[in-house]
C-alpha cells in the first residue's frame, strides 16, 4: 500500500495529465457525432479482428473433430450407395428377393506410412475389435491403397500397393480388358499394369480401375491413368502415396461364400 502511495505521489502530475486526456477524449467522442462514429468504427474493427482471431483459433482446435465427422458421414454415404447398387442390380434382373448389402466401409486413420522401400507397409488404427480381418481392401477417396496383411486387437498392418509382393486385379475403364497391377519398386507415384491382352488398345490418359474379379476390392475403385504404354504400361496413381491419412477398409460380406465355392470348383 505504501508503495502505491509513493508511486502516486511521485507521478501525480503525469497521472493527473492522463486523467485530463481521458476526460477530454470522452467529452469529444460523446458530444461530436463524427468523432463518436469514428471511435465506434475503430473499436469495431479492433474487436472484430480479435473475434476473428479467436474464431480461427477455435476452428483450428475443432478441425480434427470436424474432419472425423466428415469421415463418418462419408462412410455412411458409401454404405448407403453399396445398398443402392445391390437394389439397382436386382431391379435390372427382375429379382428383388436378395437385397443384402455385399460391401461395408469402415473408416480409419494411418499411423505409419512407408513408401520409399521395396516392400512398403502402413499401420492403421483399426483391428480385430473393429471387425478387421486379413485380405480386406484399403482405399481412400482418391483410390486404392493396399490390402490388410496382419491384424491385432486395435491395429492392422496394410501391405501397400507400393510393395513388390502386391498384386491387384485391374482393368481399363473404357474396355473389358483386365490385367494385374504391380509395382517395380522405383517411383512411388507410378505402378505397372501387366498381363494385359495384346489386342487391348491403350492410350495415354486412359483411366485404370479395379476389375472386381477378386473378393478384396469391388469393381470400379479408382487407381490411376496411363502415362506410358511403350515398354509395358505405367500407371500414375491418383493417390499421392506419401501423404495418406484417412482411409476406408472394405468388408465383403460374401467373401467366405465365394471362396468356398471356388474351392469346390477347383476340386
Amino acid at each position: 500500500m505504501q508503495q502505491l502511495i509513493h508511486f502516486i505521489q511521485k507521478f501525480k502530475y503525469f497521472l493527473f495529465f492522463l486523467l485530463l486526456q481521458v476526460i477530454s477524449f470522452f467529452l469529444i467522442v460523446n458530444n461530436h457525432s463524427y468523432h463518436r462514429s469514428k471511435f465506434v468504427s475503430s473499436a469495431n474493427t479492433i474487436t472484430g479482428g480479435i473475434y476473428e482471431k479467436r474464431s480461427n483459433l477455435n476452428k483450428y482446435f475443432h478441425l480434427k473433430k470436424e474432419n472425423q465427422s466428415l469421415i463418418e458421414e462419408n462412410v455412411a454415404l458409401k454404405n448407403k450407395l453399396a445398398k443402392l447398387d445391390v437394389l439397382l442390380d436386382s431391379l435390372n434382373i427382375k429379382n428383388t428377393q436378395n437385397l443384402a448389402q455385399q460391401f461395408q466401409f469402415i473408416s480409419g486413420e494411418v499411423y505409419k506410412n512407408e513408401f520409399q522401400k521395396p516392400y512398403n507397409y502402413l499401420t492403421i488404427n483399426r483391428g480385430i475389435k473393429h471387425g478387421i480381418k486379413q485380405e480386406m481392401g484399403v482405399i481412400n477417396n482418391k483410390g486404392i491403397i493396399g490390402i490388410i496383411d496382419v491384424t491385432s486387437s486395435k491395429y492392422s498392418r496394410v501391405r501397400s500397393i507400393l510393395n513388390r509382393n502386391s498384386k491387384v486385379n485391374a482393368r481399363l475403364k473404357n474396355t473389358a480388358h483386365f490385367g494385374s497391377l504391380s509395382w517395380n519398386g522405383e517411383n512411388h507415384n507410378i505402378v505397372q499394369l501387366q498381363d494385359v491382352p495384346r489386342e487391348a488398345q491403350t492410350k495415354i490418359g486412359d483411366t485404370i480401375i479395379t476389375g472386381g474379379n477378386s473378393t478384396i476390392f469391388p469393381k470400379g475403385i479408382l487407381i490411376g491413368t496411363i502415362v506410358n504404354n511403350t515398354k509395358g504400361i505405367d500407371i500414375k496413381l491418383f493417390n499421392d502415396m506419401s501423404t495418406i491419412e484417412n482411409i476406408y477398409i472394405i468388408k465383403n460380406f460374401d467373401k467366405e461364400e465365394i471362396k468356398d465355392l471356388e474351392k469346390k470348383t477347383n476340386e
